[in-house]
């Protein structure tokens, strides 16, 4: 059973940077995509930035330039780097890891960008 366990998050000003962290236990294959979805209030869950075992990268527009993916040398543990937070970018993040067979996500972790 593959759990994702995550942490960073919490309260920033406008410009601010921000790091998340999750980390899969478990049996995983090298070649899962792991990567960061966020919901903010009255919104639905969408896509920040994915990240395969291969190192291709994916972001969503409204991120690109500020926010940058990463993932260990065991590619069980997958970054967020967040940069020039803005207000916007209030929610609820998500760590993904998604396989062949399943879909999984972690328990989420609340960042909050406001003065």
């Amino acid at each position: 059973q593959v759990q994702l366990v995550e942490s960073g998050g919490g309260l920033v000003q406008p410009g601010g940077s921000l790091r998340l962290s999750c980390t899969a236990s478990g049996s995983i294959s090298r070649l899962v995509v792991m990567g960061w979805y966020r919901q903010a209030p009255g919104k639905e869950r969408e896509l920040v930035a994915t990240m395969t075992g291969g190192g291709d990268t994916n972001y969503a527009d409204s991120v690109k330039g500020r926010f940058t993916i990463s993932r260990d040398s065991t590619k069980k543990t997958v970054i967020l780097q967040m940069a020039s937070l803005k207000p916007e970018d209030t929610a609820v993040y998500y760590c993904n890891l998604l396989t062949a067979l399943r879909n999984y996500w972690g328990q989420g972790t609340q960042v909050t960008v406001s003065s």
